[in-house]
């Protein structure tokens, strides 16, 4: 599941160039942030995932 739009990076990138490589990268990141903070709210015993918990 991609979370990450190309267009908005592209936008956000400003008069810089973006690899064809980076948004995947970039959503496996995000991915990554989510998973762990999914695992942080289990630990302290909520199903609400919070700014805090990244």
């Amino acid at each position: 599941m991609g979370l990450i739009v190309r267009s908005k990076i592209k936008e956000a990138a400003g008069d810089h160039n973006v690899a064809s490589d980076f948004a995947d990268a970039l959503d496996k990141k995000v991915q990554d942030l989510v998973k762990a903070a999914c695992a942080r709210a289990d630990g302290n015993g909520r199903k609400t995932v919070m700014a805090k918990d990244l």
